[in-house]
């Protein structure tokens, strides 16, 4: 996902992933939550997330990430 956001896929890889898109509703969700995650955080000024909440974060990320192995 994070490729296909950034453009930094190749256009074959590109073409491969909308093609699986138009036919995998879960992914298109998930890609929907991923641009608007990116919008949001994108609106969050410096300094704003102090070093506690962005470790809390982070840790509660690693976990989830982690779990869903």
């Amino acid at each position: 996902m994070t490729a296909y956001l950034e453009g930094v896929m190749s256009p074959a890889e590109r073409a491969r992933f909308d093609e699986h898109l138009q036919g995998c509703r879960g992914c298109r969700t998930y890609l929907e939550q991923m641009r608007q995650t990116v919008q949001v955080l994108g609106t969050v000024p410096d300094g704003a997330i102090t070093p506690a909440i962005q470790d809390e974060l982070l840790g509660l990320f690693r976990n989830w990430k982690a779990g869903a192995k």
